[in-house]
């Protein structure tokens, strides 16, 4: 069990403490769990159905690795929206590599593996509780030593932290397993493009050559619209061209809806108003347990008792706290910013280390008595002079110091074992020593160094959120509900939102996969009515946010999977149609000035120019007169002859001519290989939205919001 041990010694315990973790997330709100009789699915890749029942499996399989890595109970329902986002692209990811891998023959042995655990240089194994303490890597002698023990140990009686790492090593030899396949796809992929010496040179020129030249342009906005006309068919024609950018691959809503956001009214600010004005008055007589009161008045900040940097309290009360003095109580005041009211109590002030290095010895036995007589060994003989390594390394640790610094605890969840073990660091000085009981278990602490010396403060704060009562509630809900009930068709929201008092508000291209409308928690709900809603339907109230938010929806408009009507992007076609009319019409009247003279080119009205320097073939050319980016400017430059006025060029923003007056050459030296080596890797970066290509002809179905 030495083995267990000593991971045991790695767990969260010292993640809290020293701030590791594997993941960053922080706890939470869990989802709502599929139900197991539940057969319906959330998706289809290349024609293959995801079931619920998988997805929840993978969507479980993350969280409690998470969890695990972190000491965490839940997640937020922010950090499980990403994870359940997470999950989904995974799946799908997976699902289309594998699918070519089996085309092409690939597959990953368990050989591949175990070579890559050998090799202990994975990013998936340097997140693992199998790190030899000396180096900080991946150890697979710890790793074999801990499956080795954990198969002798009776199934019945394995504890859970145990049981959930052993589960974790599963979860990352699986993660291993996709990510090699991955990476021989994606290899073969990459393999497939190449360089030769004749692109290199283009490249290498490109980049180096220069050129300096004059330059004459007339905006395109030099010629008004309304002389400008554009015929239906030319609209659709140009659409024919661009039909491929207007492809749609997943089916979307356009929306209108109301989003009542209930506030406190004066009643509830004055009677929060009083509530706190009395636990001033009682913060003013008090010397002692700050923690259970400030507890008892619902305080959005809780105290603990123990020594905070300034930085690590509210910042309305940084920016007050050196204005009272100790003992002092401050307030109450309205912070806006978190929408709070607020007092406070200064109870002292310090000059301590915000850095500790220390040590320890962690004594876990059969018993608790057992345990305390084994610490209480090891501490004395610690006091008679024992060297603290020897000792340590007996009992299977290092026993080797660790920084500990005050972001690693301020304003972070400690319970009372975690706050007396943090209190005994910060109180003791430097090479003293303690023996802390931590549960069923002992712990022998050693400051061995302090530095980065700061003030530090106590401060009890009562800071409450200006919350809306029942009462206040009750009206908003009966008021809208009116409102909604009256107005049952999305022509009469639209129409009657404003007079009401309230403000209608628009949302195109909604996307199933989303997971809230308008950016309001727990409106999940609203979005899957939208989904299941036909063009000009109105939904029911719904109740979502923090139970501070209500919501009505209407469904105005259905945006299918394929292409994008003609009518939903004939603006900006018609814009381009302008465009090119526009540099017709700028050219024909270039036509009748002096072909060979720069200077005829910029007599002509609304006409600008420019000197433009150190342009390339390799870079588009900014034209500040024009306030455009214009990369047919360094083409036209490359190959241009000196001192001759080039022929008219349709550009981005207008139409223009130029005359290149000097070329020269940068000193950088032609490496054939680096430039060969730098086009691949250019290549191979393009070719690295290949998961995009095979996504999109997968045909992929997500279907997730029917049930998460």
């Amino acid at each position: 069990m030495a083995t267990l041990q000593n991971i045991r010694s790695k767990g969260p315990l010292l993640i809290i403490v020293i701030g590791l973790a594997l993941f960053a997330f922080i706890a939470g709100d869990a989802w709502k769990v599929v139900q197991p009789h539940q057969s319906q699915d959330v998706g289809e890749v290349n024609g293959k159905a995801i079931s619920a029942q998988e997805y929840q499996a993978v969507l479980e399989e993350y969280t409690e690795v998470i969890k695990f890595s972190n000491g965490l109970t839940s997640l937020t329902d922010e950090q499980t929206n990403q994870l359940k986002d997470e999950v989904w692209r995974r799946l799908v990811e997976n699902r289309l590599i594998e699918a070519e891998a089996e085309k092409l023959g690939l597959t990953v042995t368990k050989q591949e593996i175990q070579a890559v655990i050998n090799a202990g240089v994975h990013p998936m194994l340097q997140s693992t509780p199998f790190q030899n303490p000396q180096t900080g890597r991946f150890d697979q002698d710890m790793l074999k030593m801990f499956l080795a023990e954990y198969a002798k140990m009776d199934p019945t009686q394995i504890p859970d932290y145990y049981r959930m790492m052993a589960k974790f090593w599963s979860f990352v030899e699986k993660s291993l397993v996709q990510s090699r396949l991955a990476e021989k796809y994606q290899s073969l992929v990459m393999g497939s493009v190449a360089s030769n010496p004749v692109e290199a040179r283009m490249a290498f020129d490109g980049r180096v050559n220069q050129m300096d030249l004059l330059l004459a342009a007339v905006p395109y906005t030099s010629v008004p619209d309304s002389t400008i006309s554009v015929k239906n068919s030319e609209i659709k024609e140009l659409y024919n061209k661009r039909k491929e950018q207007y492809r749609q691959y997943a089916e979307t809503r356009d929306i209108k809806y109301i989003d009542v956001q209930i506030t406190a009214s004066e009643e509830d600010r004055a009677a929060l108003q009083n509530e706190v004005m009395e636990y001033a008055g009682q913060l003013e007589g008090m010397t002692s347990d700050y923690t259970a009161f400030i507890r008892s008045t619902g305080s959005e900040y809780p105290y603990v008792d123990l020594y905070y940097s300034k930085e690590a309290y509210p910042s309305d009360i940084v920016a007050r706290l050196d204005s009272v003095a100790i003992g002092e109580v401050y307030g109450p005041y309205t912070n806006a910013a978190d929408n709070t009211l607020n007092v406070f109590k200064k109870l002292a002030r310090t000059t301590a280390a915000d850095s500790i290095q220390f040590r320890q010895i962690q004594v876990y036995e059969q018993d608790i008595t057992r345990t305390r007589e084994v610490a209480d060994s090891i501490y004395t003989a610690l006091r008679n002079g024992a060297d603290f390594e020897d000792l340590a390394s007996r009992y299977g640790q290092p026993g080797t110091s660790n920084w500990i610094t005050s972001a690693n605890y301020e304003n972070s969840p400690l319970d009372s074992d975690n706050l007396k073990y943090i209190s005994s660091i910060t109180s003791l000085g430097v090479n003293e020593m303690a023996n802390v009981q931590i549960g069923v278990a002992n712990v022998i602490l050693q400051v061995t160094s302090k530095r980065a010396m700061k003030d530090k403060y106590k401060v009890a704060v009562v800071k409450r959120k200006i919350n809306f009562s029942n009462e206040t509630y009750n009206k908003a809900y009966n008021d809208f509900s009116q409102f909604v009930a009256a107005n049952s068709s999305l022509e009469d929201i639209e129409k009657n939102a404003e007079d009401a008092g309230y403000r209608l508000l628009e949302r195109s291209e909604l996307n199933s996969s989303e997971h809230v409308i308008g950016g309001v928690r727990g409106s999940k709900e609203a979005l899957r009515w939208a989904f299941t809603a036909k063009p000009g339907d109105v939904s029911g109230l719904f109740e979502a946010g923090d139970n501070d938010r209500l919501l009505v929806v209407g469904l105005s408009k259905i945006n299918k999977e394929g292409y994008r009507p003609i009518e939903q992007v004939q603006y900006q076609l018609r814009a381009e149609v302008v465009k090119d009319k526009k540099a017709e019409k700028i050219m024909a009247d270039m036509k009748n000035v002096n072909a060979s003279s720069l200077d005829s080119y910029k007599a002509m009205p609304e006409a600008v120019s420019d000197t433009i320097k150190m342009v390339t073939f390799a870079a588009p050319a900014y034209i500040s007169v024009l306030r455009s980016s214009e990369p047919l400017v360094g083409a036209y430059a490359s190959v241009a002859p000196m001192n001759q006025v080039s022929t008219p060029i349709k550009g981005t923003a207008g139409v223009m001519v130029m005359q290149v007056y000097n070329k020269e050459q940068t000193n950088d030296e032609y490496v054939e290989d680096t430039e060969k080596a730098n086009l691949e890797n250019m290549h191979q970066r393009m070719l690295g939205r290949f998961i995009t290509d095979l996504y999109q002809k997968a045909n992929v179905k997500d279907t997730r919001y029917l049930f998460f």
